[in-house]
């Protein structure tokens, strides 16, 4: 069976990339529903952690009951109204237009962020499947490239790069780099060490010497994450681009939105677009480089 699927997609490339485009536009609105709950979930988890850690101090303190959240439920509503989201008003981008980006109900507004993300998955899903074709390649790196949209737009809503999402991808970079997918497993393991343990020093570095933390945690396990994925060689490269990108707009911002020299910025975005171009062009790039160097 799979090897007739594959057979047809090779066979049939506008076949292939439609059923690309059309996963990944679905998938993209399921990562609009993860983007948004998963950092209620952990937020919640935290508070009954803590409630129950601190029980002694906090006896005479009444809990507050949080409304049970996870991926699946409850039922999608209208933020405003609370009108409950038929199937038919949640079909990618299409639902959007149809309903000219407002709620059937209540009219409110629904932010353009729900189309774009949709739009975003498709338009990366297709640029992954033209990269790597008809090949295992192409689905692994599909669900990272789902992963890393994610993982960015938490990072820029709520600072935190949740561990539920990087460490599986993770392990999944060493696992699928057992048989060298990408990297030989060798220059993964090297790679996740590396990336890790690279960012641990410079933050401690930064803290002794100006007494302030540079970056967060999340930032040292998404970098290990891409060393699994593409070994320790291009990983000088990633934080070249995600470092450039990242003052380029820090210095954008404080010129022309006004903000504040000590404002926090998250980083996780700018290593995860990085990332994301240099395992796909990384080698390109990095020989381009070399070569206007030389």
């Amino acid at each position: 069976m799979l090897n007739e699927l594959i057979e047809v997609f090779t066979a049939y490339p506008v076949f292939f990339y439609s059923c690309i485009a059309i996963l990944s536009l679905t998938v993209g609105s399921f990562l609009n529903v993860v983007v948004y709950r998963l950092p209620k979930m952990m937020e919640r988890s935290w508070y009954y952690e803590c409630r129950e850690y601190l029980a002694d101090e906090l006896n005479d303190i009444p809990a507050k009951t949080l409304p049970e959240i996870s991926l699946s439920k409850p039922n999608s509503t209208c933020p405003s109204c609370s009108h409950p989201i038929r199937f038919y008003e949640n079909i990618p981008i299409i639902s959007w237009l149809v309903l000219g980006g407002k709620c059937s109900q209540c009219k409110q507004k629904i932010s353009k962020r729900y189309p774009l993300v949709e739009g975003s998955a498709a338009l990366l899903g297709l640029i992954v499947a033209q990269h790597y074709g008809v090949s295992i390649a192409t689905l692994l790196m599909l669900f990272l490239t789902w992963a890393l949209i994610s993982l960015t737009l938490i990072d820029l809503d709520h600072m935190i790069l949740p561990d539920q999402i990087t460490m599986p991808f993770l392990w999944l970079g060493l696992l699928v780099n057992i048989n060298g997918t990408f990297v030989p497993l060798s220059d993964a393991v090297i790679g996740a060490m590396a990336g890790y343990g690279s960012l641990f020093c410079i933050f401690w570095l930064f803290k002794l010497l100006t007494k302030k933390e540079g970056m967060g945690f999340g930032d040292f396990k998404l970098f290990a994450l891409f060393g699994a994925w593409i070994g320790w060689q291009l990983l000088p490269l990633l934080i070249l681009m995600a470092s450039a990108v990242g003052a380029i707009v820090g210095i954008s911002l404080i010129i022309f939105k006004g903000h504040n020299k000590g404002q926090a910025i998250p980083f996780g975005p700018y290593l995860a677009v990085a990332g994301w171009i240099t395992i796909l062009w990384g080698d390109n790039i990095w020989s381009w480089y070399l070569s206007y160097l030389v």
